[in-house]
C-alpha cells in the first residue's frame, strides 16, 4: 500500500506563469484568442493540480471562465493558479489572468477561472488527493465558495 502523502496550504501548490503575446497567437483584431488563453490557463491550473496531488491529472470542468478584457498582441500575460478546495480525488483550481503592457507595467485582471481536476495513478483510475490545509480566512473562504460551486455542479449534473 502506498504511503499517505502529507496535507499541503493553498500557498504550496501556486503556480504563476508568464506568457508573451505573439501575433500569431492572435485574432484579426490584435487581441489574445481565447482558446490560447483557456490553453495557458488549463496547463498553469493542472501544474498546481498535480503539485498537490502529487500524480498526474485529468481536467473534468471549467467553471465561471470570464473575460474581462482584451490582451493585446505586445503584452504579457501573467497566470496564477493555486488549490483552492480538495475532495477525496478532485480537486479544483482558481486561475487568476493578468494582462500587462511591458511597455507601461500597467496591469489589469483580464480573466479569472475555476478548473476542476481529478488525480489518476498509472492505470488511469481516480487515486485519492492529499487534505488541503486551510490556515487564513481567505483559504477558508476560497474553500467555502468551492464547496458552493461542486455542489452547484453535482446538483445541474
Amino acid at each position: 500500500m502506498a504511503a499517505t502523502k502529507r496535507p499541503k496550504r493553498p500557498n504550496e501548490t501556486q503556480v504563476q506563469m508568464t506568457q508573451l503575446v505573439m501575433p500569431f497567437h492572435c485574432n484579426q483584431l490584435g487581441s489574445l484568442f481565447g482558446g490560447q488563453l483557456v490553453a495557458w490557463m488549463d496547463m498553469a491550473a493542472s501544474t498546481a493540480a498535480m503539485r498537490h496531488a502529487q500524480s498526474a491529472v485529468v481536467t473534468v470542468a471549467i467553471d465561471q471562465l470570464t473575460f474581462k478584457r482584451p490582451i493585446l498582441s505586445g503584452h504579457a500575460v501573467i497566470l496564477t493558479a493555486r488549490v483552492d478546495w480538495v475532495g477525496r480525488t478532485s480537486m479544483e483550481v482558481k486561475v487568476e489572468v493578468l494582462s500587462e503592457d511591458p511597455l507601461t507595467g500597467e496591469r489589469a485582471q483580464a480573466n479569472e477561472a475555476y478548473l476542476t481536476f481529478v488525480a489518476i495513478d498509472r492505470q488511469h483510475r481516480p487515486t485519492p488527493v492529499p487534505k488541503l490545509l486551510l490556515e487564513s480566512e481567505a483559504d477558508q473562504a476560497g474553500f467555502r465558495s468551492a464547496e458552493r460551486r461542486r455542489e452547484r455542479r453535482l446538483r445541474e449534473g
